[in-house]
């Protein structure tokens, strides 16, 4: 079977079936994208191929993706609903939201699918925000094991994205070096932390706290969204990290924290990868109440864990505040 396959996504409505959170979930109404909503980022000659895939077997647009024939329509309702959650945090509908997609998106480039992606969902949810809603900033942060080379080119030039990717590297797509920092006008505006394999929930935790955090807080965006790839999970087949369900809960903890200081608590999830349906289900899960306000983690004993352990990232983390130092003080 496929990693990127219709279980993922229902081993987690199974768990939202069987799992209590009271009013503390609100439904979000997904739509289809409008096709001028999918061109804001994707060029006309790549959408015309995706269309023509409707209804047709299979189309194999790389190596790893492939098409059936209603992929068109999921990939349109996926766009679709990470826009209806950005409308929903905007208008203050809800405080926060997760947007649960397939497929996901964050490798698709403007004019090809890769890596299991057909539309890039990040980016089309940051161009409605930009263009629909009056915003000017927008943080995308990326936690997937795979950087997510789509997303980063297509803001790679321009400030009114921020793009932050912590990932496995060197590792697939074999992008996401700390020298990719942006181009033109773009330049400073992308953030790559490749690191080890092997890396676990402190190595994120304090790239979050020591590289993101005081660059987020200088650059104020008006909004936060997350590539939230769970393919970091220790159990995943694909990562080889060591990440635990509560590395998630507490990096979505870290975001909260960001968002209620710099943009009015606006935050918006948006699956990505994570190919074991067990680990999958149990971190949304803890992501979940996380965003519920119904912590189910330490976050004092994780800091103190973080702080212990900083010594294992700090060279890493030095080395990229002396890169970003020309746009950021840091």
């Amino acid at each position: 079977m496929h990693p990127e396959n219709p279980q993922r996504l229902q081993s987690i409505y199974d768990m939202l079936d069987h799992k209590d959170f009271g009013d503390a979930l609100v439904p979000i109404e997904p739509r289809y994208a409008t096709l001028e909503e999918i061109l804001w980022v994707h060029e006309p000659r790549y959408v015309d191929r995706v269309l023509d895939s409707a209804e047709r077997p299979r189309v194999r647009f790389d190596p790893d993706t492939m098409t059936s024939p209603k992929t068109y329509k999921a990939a349109l309702m996926a766009a679709g609903g990470v826009m209806e959650a950005v409308k929903a945090v905007l208008t203050k509908r809800v405080r926060n939201a997760f947007a649960l997609v397939r497929p996901p998106g964050h490798h698709a480039q403007k004019d090809r699918a890769m890596g299991f992606c057909i539309f890039n969902n990040e980016a089309i949810g940051a161009r409605y925000a930009l263009k629909t809603q009056g915003l000017e900033r927008v943080l995308i942060v990326d936690w997937d094991v795979h950087h997510g080379n789509g997303t980063q080119n297509i803001f790679y030039d321009d400030p009114h994205c921020l793009y932050f990717s912590a990932h496995r590297g060197p590792f697939y797509p074999w992008t996401g070096e700390e020298q990719e920092v942006g181009t033109g006008k773009g330049e400073g505006y992308t953030v790559n932390i490749p690191l080890e394999a092997g890396c676990a929930n402190a190595c994120f935790g304090n790239a979050f706290r020591h590289l993101l955090a005081p660059i987020a807080r200088q650059y104020k965006p008006e909004l936060i969204l997350v590539s939230a790839g769970f393919d970091t999970h220790h159990n995943d087949p694909l990562g080889s990290m060591n990440v635990t369900t509560e590395g998630f809960a507490r990096m979505t903890a870290l975001l909260m924290e960001l968002a209620a200081d710099l943009c009015e608590e606006r935050l918006v999830l948006v699956l990505e990868g994570g190919y074991n349906p067990q680990a999958l289900r149990d971190s949304v899960e803890i992501v979940l109440w996380e965003l519920a306000g119904k912590s189910m983690i330490n976050k004092e004993e994780m800091q103190q864990i973080e702080d212990a352990q900083y010594g294992e990232i700090a060279e890493i983390i030095e080395r990229l505040k002396g890169i970003h130092r020309r746009y950021w003080d840091l």
